[in-house]
């Protein structure tokens, strides 16, 4: 795909799951990498985040100068995914009969008015001009408007012989000179724009009356001596080449769009608007095109009903994840284009065959590291030591039962193309700024790693927090029993579980509460470990993962029946 100068090129996010761990970021950043280095389709690939960054990733991201991915929580389709009909604005003192002209050049039906720096003032459409030659207007509808005479000029596709023609038509009306001159005192009134024919006595005679403009038909010659009388009367001459009543037909055309348009209750849409919402108001409206302004308010183009056919909404990569509850919000709507994992296949659906990579390795940065190699791509320095920490964080240094010697070898190859020496050393650094709990909230801790998770029917959240200090994690479990209770019963979570996950002793203080008075919980646990819980908790000798541990052992139970 070649990409045109000017041309907007095709952005896909790469992104991970809600509540982003380090693996989630650190692949996104590194496939985008990836993608951008490998591909050339005239796309550009970009990592973003769907969640807020903890501070093991922030740590991660510090240490190797890398800045952290834009927030993605949304991937509605908006208006500025779909196509945009890019139609100038024009000044409000351009004419009726040039704005029609432009109107059918263009093949349009609505046109809008905007000031030089794109403000929107208002619109004017076919149906507005067709209305303005039906309606009865007064003689002096010219002087109302404010017509200019140069644009009066231009629609009567005559000259100005005399007079500037950015003056404006002020006071007066519009008069046929059809009679005798004797008589024309009579009818024509002070700075009156009159249309007359050749007969010099005519011309001459709305001189001494001091009309404001005089209108010669059929392209008669003007003689030297009127026209330095004209101009020292300011008054304009016009030479047109058509008849009088011709003139007469044409001349309300000369009305600035600015006295028609519509500028009071528009509907406007912003670019960040969604479409789902826009289409609710376009059923309840009855306009052609409506206009689209940008993150600042001006105005960028028009849409209609046609432009929402056939729309795609944006385009994603997925990475360390493939459930729909954990994907970014309204991603039904997103076309995906490819899922990198390393997780048990989940819910989510696709319209078309994608490129689905799901592996059982440890960490989903592990098969980036492979998909590298596979395309003889060489890691830059950077992007390797943020795979290396992704590995560590996933398999927390290789004690997790998810690490496979193809994690243990990448972090290793990894870790020498970043430049790290000691990698217990920057691990344990890692794992102590991720573990620094104290000056968190429970709710922030409790959302710092927290998936949902639906099987056989049954709906549940596990959170995680994994820690080189018993202390920190005894001291954070009195304040997370309290957010269990509180997010148990939401979005028709049904039972709630928190893993806080000694590294050291590689066990887990498993919490949990289940709205029956933790019944159902209590039974799960009892049916997946067959151990007999505390209230409240119990602990899981050798279980440190979620994904290979916890919800194997879970999923079974409930197949079970339990």
């Amino acid at each position: 795909m070649t990409v045109k100068p000017g041309m907007k090129q095709e952005e896909v996010y790469i992104v991970g799951h809600r509540n982003p761990d380090t693996d989630s970021i650190c692949s996104a950043i590194a496939y985008a990498d990836l993608k951008n280095t490998a591909e050339k389709d005239g796309r550009v690939y970009c990592a973003r985040r769907a969640g807020q960054i903890n501070e093991e990733t922030e740590f991660v991201l510090k240490y190797f100068g890398i800045e952290s991915p834009k927030y993605l929580p949304d991937v509605a389709t908006q208006v500025e995914e779909i196509d945009i009909h890019e139609v100038p604005g024009v000044t409000g003192d351009i004419s009726v009969k040039k704005a029609w002209k432009m109107m059918r050049e263009q093949n349009i039906v609505t046109l809008p008015i905007t000031t030089t720096q794109r403000e929107l003032e208002g619109l004017i459409t076919v149906t507005d001009i067709a209305k303005s030659y039906m309606d009865v207007y007064d003689s002096d509808i010219l002087s109302q408007a404010k017509a200019r005479y140069d644009s009066i000029a231009e629609t009567l596709d005559g000259t100005i012989l005399v007079g500037d023609g950015s003056r404006c038509l002020e006071k007066g009306r519009v008069v046929i000179g059809a009679f005798h001159p004797d008589t024309m005192e009579q009818y024509i009134q002070q700075d009156d724009l009159v249309v007359v024919g050749n007969r010099a006595e005519d011309q001459l005679c709305c001189l001494d009356l001091k009309a404001g403009c005089i209108v010669v038909g059929l392209g008669a010659k003007v003689s030297g001596s009127i026209l330095k009388l004209a101009d020292e009367a300011n008054c304009v001459v016009i030479s047109s080449p058509h008849d009088t009543y011709t003139i007469a037909r044409l001349i309300n055309q000369a009305i600035p769009i600015r006295h028609l348009m519509m500028k009071e209750n528009l509907i406007t849409f912003r670019v960040t608007d969604k479409i789902d919402d826009i289409e609710n108001v376009m059923k309840n409206s009855r306009h052609r095109d409506y206009p689209i302004l940008d993150k600042k308010g001006l105005y960028v183009g028009t849409i209609s009903r046609r432009n929402l056919i056939g729309r795609h909404g944006k385009r994603l990569i997925l990475v360390d994840h493939n459930e729909k509850s954990q994907a970014v919000l309204n991603v039904d709507e997103a076309e995906i284009l490819e899922i990198l994992d390393h997780h048990r296949l989940g819910s989510l659906e696709t319209m078309a065959p994608i490129m689905f990579r799901n592996e059982p390795v440890g960490c989903t940065a592990t098969i980036i590291y492979e998909t590298y190699h596979e395309k003889r791509l060489e890691i830059p320095p950077k992007i390797a030591g943020l795979l290396m920490s992704a590995i560590i964080s996933d398999t927390l240094l290789f004690r997790s039962p998810t690490c496979t010697p193809l994690d243990r070898k990448a972090a290793m190859e990894l870790a020498k193309t970043a430049g790290i020496d000691d990698i217990e050393k920057y691990a344990s650094a890692m794992f102590r700024a991720g573990s620094n709990l104290e000056d968190k909230t429970p709710q922030e801790i409790f959302f710092q790693d927290y998936k949902k998770f639906n099987i056989e029917d049954t709906n549940f959240g596990v959170g995680q927090i994994s820690s080189m200090s018993k202390e920190e994690l005894e001291f954070i479990k009195s304040a997370l029993i309290p957010q269990l209770k509180a997010e148990c019963g939401k979005h028709d979570i049904e039972m709630v579980f928190f893993m806080l996950t000694n590294i050291i002793d590689e066990s887990t203080e498993l919490l949990y509460y289940s709205n029956d008075n933790c019944e159902r919980a209590k039974k799960l646990i009892e049916g997946a470990f067959h151990i007999q819980p505390e209230p409240e908790s119990c602990v899981l000798q050798g279980v440190i993962s979620r994904k290979k541990q916890l919800i194997p052992s879970f999923m079974t139970a409930l197949q079970q029946g339990m």
